[in-house]
């Protein structure tokens, strides 16, 4: 499922227009990613937690030419399900 078809399914189930619900799902989505660019994690009970996972640096193998390079710490996304998610699935 992509963002449209998202956005169409919210409109059906919740009778708002498509345009009311593509706001709030882009709100929503923008909401998530500033609490996580401010390294604080989102709770949602019942559905899941988005949090920052911190990645060490590596050494990793080029495929083309297979030469070793390092690769950078970064700050990753990460999803963690709810125990409603698992059980709904």
């Amino acid at each position: 499922m992509n963002k449209a078809l998202l956005v169409e399914q919210m409109a059906k189930a919740t009778k708002y227009p498509k345009t009311v619900c593509k706001n709030c799902l882009e709100s929503f989505i923008k909401t998530i990613g500033l609490a996580l660019k401010a390294n604080k994690a989102v709770v949602l009970t019942g559905f899941g937690t988005f949090s920052v996972m911190k990645r060490k640096k590596r050494t990793g193998v080029n495929p083309a030419t297979g030469q070793k390079m390092e690769i950078p710490a970064k700050k990753v996304p990460k999803f963690k399900p709810g125990k409603a998610l698992k059980d709904m699935i």
